[in-house]
């Protein structure tokens, strides 16, 4: 039998006890509350940082790199720091671009999927991106499926589409140089989608497709592809190339004098291929999706600025600009929804307006609901040698600006048919 002494001992040893733990538990509280608070938030890059789009790639990432920064000064999204978190997808490996994507999604955890700039590249990680039902904002890859036959209700894309690009230039091809023309194409998705683009506009106008080579990405000699092309007398050579392949098709047309015989074009066109070019063949008429000179447009100055600091003094491209755009929309999508609940976000990017500080472009850019692609302004005009005493990088000059649902193709003509989860 137990007494009464030991029992009354025995119940203030109970009560200590449990007094000890009651104030445990609220310091522990807050504790495990600031720790929640604490956790960033987690944006994965899976771009080109070597190979053909390397340089690209490279841009991408710090536009990437400073809305980060700038999001983390503004207090983060959501009361929570973010981290950018980059892989090397390679240029041209859609195996490796997955493999990527799936080691950022399910060993590190991210909350949204950034990429990819090769177009095939950017196809294959947003139907991973699907599968996983994971926000996936595709930076700079332009192939039409992404948001049209192979869209998804999860997958937005910053850059424009190769028929918008296509459309946006080619009435001035047809109604300043001719209606025969010859194609010089990058042989993957991208060059594939211009092509047709460019085809369609033709075909509209009863012209005349002379021929067309299909070119290995990564082709450094031309010269048998210009010769076949200078031989069938053409209005306009149309060159669908990207990057380092898109330098080495002019200058080789510019050492063979094609410039002084034909009309050179395309659609895209880049500033780092611009930069990488002798003044000599800064030639051709194009499409820029984004141009840093841009006077009068609020936050642009500010912009450069920005990017002239994190990058030695170098102006920011049309890829700085898709890097920086990608990673804003994610805050906007989280902040818009107050969650990271993938579906919620999308939904809340539905018609969203890029404010003036993102979207760095008149004409108030907007993600159009039924395709989830964004209709920027597009800048038309041609490449040119820095005006004298300007600034070296000054070198395209922009002869109009086109509205982006006035060049993009009709939701319903677009073959986008999307599913959203119930």
């Amino acid at each position: 039998m137990i007494s009464g002494s030991l029992i009354r001992r025995f119940d203030r040893r109970s009560l200590l006890k449990a007094a000890v733990a009651a104030s445990v538990a609220q310091v522990a509280s807050p504790f495990v509350f600031s720790a929640r608070a604490e956790d960033k938030i987690k944006i994965g890059l899976d771009n080109p940082l070597t190979g053909t789009y390397a340089a690209l790639g490279k841009n991408e990432q710090i536009g990437a790199q400073l809305a980060v920064d700038q999001i983390n000064a503004q207090g983060g999204i959501l009361g929570r720091k973010v981290d950018l978190l980059v892989e090397d997808s390679t240029s041209g490996d859609a195996a490796t671009a997955v493999q990527k994507a799936t080691k950022l999604v399910e060993r590190d955890k991210v909350n949204f999927l950034l990429g990819n700039i090769n177009s095939a590249l950017a196809q294959a990680m947003a139907n991973y991106a699907f599968e996983k039902s994971v926000l996936h904002i595709v930076p700079g890859g332009h192939v039409d499926t992404v948001t049209g036959s192979q869209c998804h209700w999860n997958v937005f894309r910053v850059c424009n589409t190769t028929r918008m690009e296509t459309n946006s230039v080619s009435k001035l091809l047809l109604s300043s140089y001719g209606k025969k023309w010859y194609f010089i194409t990058t042989d993957y998705a991208f060059g594939h989608g211009l092509q047709a683009g460019f085809e369609a506009s033709l075909k509209a106008a009863d012209g005349t497709e002379l021929g067309a080579d299909l070119t290995p990405l990564g082709t450094t000699d031309f010269s048998a592809n210009l010769i076949k092309a200078q031989s069938t007398n053409p209005d306009a050579i149309v060159l669908l190339l990207a990057g380092d392949d898109m330098i080495n098709c002019l200058k080789q047309a510019v050492q063979f004098g094609l410039n002084q015989k034909f009309h050179i074009a395309g659609a895209q066109q880049e500033l780092e291929v611009l930069m990488g070019l002798p003044p000599e063949a800064l030639i051709g008429d194009w499409v820029f999706e984004w141009y840093w000179n841009q006077p009068g447009v609020p936050h642009v100055d500010q912009f450069v600025a920005d990017i002239r600091k994190a990058s030695g003094g170098k102006v920011p491209t049309a890829r700085t600009w898709f890097g920086y755009a990608s990673v804003y929309t994610c805050k906007l999508a989280a902040e818009k929804a107050q969650s990271l609940e993938t579906a919620k976000m999308a939904q809340a990017l539905q018609g969203l307006v890029l404010p003036p500080e993102v979207a760095l472009m008149p004409n108030n850019p907007y993600y159009r609901a039924g395709d989830n692609q964004l209709m920027p302004t597009l800048f038309v005009g041609q490449s040119q040698r820095a005006p004298a005493g300007g600034d070296p990088a000054d070198l395209f000059k922009v002869n109009q600006l086109m509205k982006g649902d006035a060049a993009a193709l009709p939701v319903s003509d677009t073959g986008c048919k999307m599913t959203w989860p119930s």
